[in-house]
């Protein structure tokens, strides 16, 4: 039974979506797709009728986001997201998904999932589908997304092999860019995170996190001190144990003291 190949379900509103993951699926054995929709109501009556072992599924969708159309349904199958905003994917490991895959899709890390989901293929249900607050907490999720308030992450999610952790971005002092790779610092440790450092700069609170250089955002709670040198020069050290000293881009300096006031 194990050789039997993974019976996948894939919805998502964007058909090009679709083409591109079953292209990208096609490359894995292990998987048999039974069906896609681009409607999620299509979808949930082709669910409930026939449980896929694997639901590939794109959170926001309009008209029923992909944890309504979770909470509709009789049973749960193994559940990989599939997201372009992180925030949701943060959500989506709060009803224990398989994992989740940032839009554009790539080979290794949906290689990574399925992986993942063969190691727990041999759990009939998990322990997590039989829980009774399940629909609830999907319920409270898909009113979130239809009713998107006006607030910013408070934990970032860094990536390390297969192992995902979640960093309160409180803790992280500065976003550094270092040879094409994104580190969030905590602690002065660095910890790889899947976003640039523009998209970083969209998303986090701008009252908090303020681009300093082109390849550094900081955490102004952090500022320890703010140093100009000659030149022109500004360095700013942080309240870190190790007394951390970032160099301001001069095309950032004046912003940067206008945010705090100096």
């Amino acid at each position: 039974m194990e050789n039997t190949p993974l019976r996948a379900y894939l919805v998502d509103d964007e058909a090009l979506a679709i083409e591109r993951l079953k292209r990208l699926l096609a490359r894995f054995p292990e998987i048999e797709i039974i069906g896609s929709a681009t409607d999620p109501a299509v979808a949930l009556e082709s669910l409930n009728s026939e449980l896929p072992d694997v639901l590939f599924l794109d959170i926001q969708m309009p008209v029923m986001n992909g944890f309504e159309l979770l909470s509709r349904l009789d049973e749960h199958p193994f559940v990989i997201f599939t997201t372009a905003y992180d925030e949701y994917a943060l959500k989506a490991f709060e009803v224990n998904s398989i994992d989740y895959l940032m839009k554009p899709i790539d080979v290794e890390h949906l290689e990574r999932a399925l992986k993942k989901l063969g190691r727990m293929r041999p759990v009939a249900k998990p322990g997590w589908q039989q829980a009774p607050e399940l629909r609830t907490i999907l319920n409270e999720l898909a009113s979130t997304l239809r009713n998107p308030q006006a607030t910013y992450p408070n934990r970032i999610a860094s990536r390390v092999g297969e192992r995902i952790s979640f960093l309160d971005l409180d803790t992280v002092t500065h976003f550094i860019a270092k040879e094409k790779l994104t580190y969030a610092v905590v602690k002065g440790h660095p910890h790889c995170v899947d976003q640039t450092i523009a998209e970083l700069e969209q998303r986090l609170n701008p009252a908090k996190f303020i681009r300093i250089h082109r390849a550094i955002l900081l955490n102004v709670d952090w500022i320890h001190e703010v140093n100009s040198w000659f030149a022109g020069k500004v360095v700013v050290s942080l309240k870190d144990a190790q007394r951390t000293e970032l160099t301001v881009a001069r095309d950032r300096v004046r912003y940067l003291k206008s945010q705090l006031g100096i």
